[in-house]
């Protein structure tokens, strides 16, 4: 079988390069690698969710499949009296994830291989946040939004981007159904993308 970027151990040879960007205000520098998510650069759907997305100091924050870790570690750098966790089960670039927040000085985020929220049982976030797989398959993103919904505290939020020719309008009602459509707002749109918030409220205080 061919390598994905979600495959657990790529096995394409190691081709790895530097990205240096700019994101949110501050300077990065990434080291990419063959067998990950947009090798090349940051993609324009990440971009647009790091402009969009909105982190406070002290929010525990996590990054759903991370690939060498821009978002996760761009939320760091706005999370400065928080912690970010970044997950991703294609264990080069979880490696590539944990590299680039330590070259960035990122102490407070941490990299671990994990198949979306399995190694995450009992964990809350105040934000989650996602470019999620969709070559992965529709029912694989439907999940991580399933399994992002249970691992919010209450008020916390959800952030994905997605795009509209992708499964936009089928994300944005699967979310709606999980939070209440009251608690879903579309924070941006652009060049096809769709940027979604989902904000998980108490029980009795959700929308039908």
């Amino acid at each position: 079988m061919a390598d994905h970027y979600y495959s657990k151990k790529p096995t394409v040879a190691n081709d790895r390069h530097t990205v240096q960007t700019v994101l949110r205000g501050k300077s990065y520098r990434f080291i990419t690698d063959a067998g990950v998510f947009s090798k090349q650069d940051i993609d324009y759907g990440s971009r647009l969710l790091i402009e969009t997305m909105r982190i406070e100091e002290a929010d525990a924050v996590l990054d759903v499949g991370c690939g060498y870790g821009p978002i996760g570690i761009a939320a760091a750098g706005l999370a400065t009296r928080g912690e970010v966790t970044m997950v991703e089960i294609n264990e080069r670039a979880v490696a590539l994830a944990a590299e680039n927040a330590a070259a960035n000085g990122m102490t407070r985020a941490r990299a671990i291989q994990s198949d979306l929220f399995e190694r995450l049982e009992g964990r809350r976030f105040t934000k989650i946040l996602t470019n999620p797989p969709i070559r992965a398959g529709k029912q694989v993103v439907h999940r991580i939004f399933e399994q992002a919904y249970d691992h919010l505290e209450e008020g916390g939020q959800l952030w994905i981007v997605i795009q509209k020719k992708q499964g936009a309008p089928s994300a944005l009602s699967k979310l709606e159904s999980l939070f209440g459509s009251d608690w879903v707002e579309e924070a941006a749109k652009d060049k096809g993308y769709r940027i979604y918030c989902a904000t998980r409220m108490a029980v009795d205080g959700q929308a039908e």
